[in-house]
């Protein structure tokens, strides 16, 4: 991995969505990149997402829009219902790719991460497996990188994109702290019921469920569950308990309840949430996505940070010879907006826990109209 000929070379640690894109990014620049992975090929975390609208326009500029649209379900709307059951309101992101495709498409994450992997290995990107960082040292323009399987490399560039827990951000020696904000989400998959043509969200008297189409046969319902201990509950407790949450819920809830299958995984994460204050980069590394900035899940878009990262990161260090100028260029371009968007998810947070359902809708609206700006 030393730098030859001209060709600048690059590990990447995490083989998620914001190491995906950013591998091909700097591979269709000319980098040589290697990505490591500690999970197995096939691990991915929960059953899917929502791609909103920069997220496709920065997969557009990689060619791999398309690709997502037609394997996902092109969606253009939010419908927000009140704690009665009644409509409350819609939310209609701007369509970034123009009129004739749809504003966000939901799609299933392994199905997501076999898209980015399989572009990343045609341009060829390696990943490996079963291995991650274990030191970080600058050496003039050079960085050494100790993997965990004792290998050594001397690469141009190391990226951290091994999300909200960064071990590479610690190596770095960049400080962020994890804020858990009394939220517990839960994920399932389900049928998609056939009202269920773009994303529903359900607001409760103590909590806020939705639904969100993944394909014409399926979709994901969530639930936020407030003032919620951290912990961490039996794998068959999970089903059972997120039908009960979802009693409550009067309408089409009790649709999407009867559909949450014992015999299918339920996921139950902690609401976390992160923020780099100052610099992302130290030397020749930096960190992205959610290592350096990880929203609420309440705005859907954390994977469209993660992607316009990626892309943007490419974007900065082909118009710098200096890495490190590249990577200033790169955090001065990117830290308001993803600020903006960490900022405005755990306002959200903040008056879902005080049942002010109402003043959410209209942040959740100008949010998806502020990240519609150019990246």
């Amino acid at each position: 991995m030393e730098r030859r000929r001209g060709v600048r070379t690059a590990v990447i640690v995490g083989a998620g969505v914001a190491g995906l894109t950013a591998a091909t990014a700097l591979a269709r620049g000319g980098w040589q990149v290697e990505i490591v992975e500690i999970g197995p090929p096939e691990a991915t975390a929960g059953w899917g997402l929502c791609l909103t609208g920069p997220s496709l326009r920065a997969l557009d500029g990689l060619s791999l829009a398309d690709a997502c649209l037609a394997e996902g379900y092109g969606m253009s709307s939010i419908t927000h219902v009140d704690v009665g059951g009644e409509p409350a309101g819609e939310v209609r992101p701007p369509r970034l790719l123009g009129a004739r495709r749809p504003a966000m498409v939901g799609i299933a994450r392994p199905v997501l991460h076999r898209i980015l992997r399989a572009e990343a290995e045609r341009c060829g990107v390696v990943v490996r497996h079963g291995v991650t960082v274990a030191a970080v040292d600058q050496e003039g323009e050079m960085v050494r990188v100790r993997l965990s399987d004792g290998v050594v490399r001397r690469v141009a560039l190391v990226v951290g994109a091994d999300g909200v827990r960064s071990s590479t951000r610690r190596l770095l020696g960049l400080g962020a702290s994890l804020d858990f904000h009394g939220q517990m989400v839960w994920r399932a998959l389900v049928p998609r019921p056939p009202w269920a043509t773009g994303i529903h969200q359900f607001a409760g008297k103590t909590d806020t469920a939705g639904l969100v189409p993944l394909s014409a046969g399926q979709a994901y319902v969530f639930l936020t569950e407030n003032g919620a201990a951290r912990s961490v509950l039996p794998d068959a407790d999970l089903a059972p308990r997120l039908r009960r949450l979802l009693e409550p819920f009067p309408g089409r809830v009790e649709e999407i309840r009867s559909l949450v299958s014992a015999s299918a995984p339920v996921v139950r994460r902690p609401v976390l949430t992160a923020l780099l204050e100052g610099a992302w980069n130290r030397g020749s590394g930096v960190v992205i996505g959610d290592a350096a900035h990880a929203p609420a899940p309440q705005m859907a878009s954390g994977a469209a940070l993660a992607i316009e990262d990626g892309l943007v990161l490419a974007q900065e260090l082909e118009r710098y010879e200096s890495v490190g100028a590249g990577l200033q260029a790169f955090v001065w371009r990117r830290a308001q907006r993803c600020r903006a968007l960490v900022e405005t998810s755990v306002a959200i947070i903040g008056l879902e826990q005080a049942r002010r359902h109402h003043e959410a809708y209209p942040l959740v609206d100008s949010c998806h109209r502020l990240m519609a700006e150019p990246a």
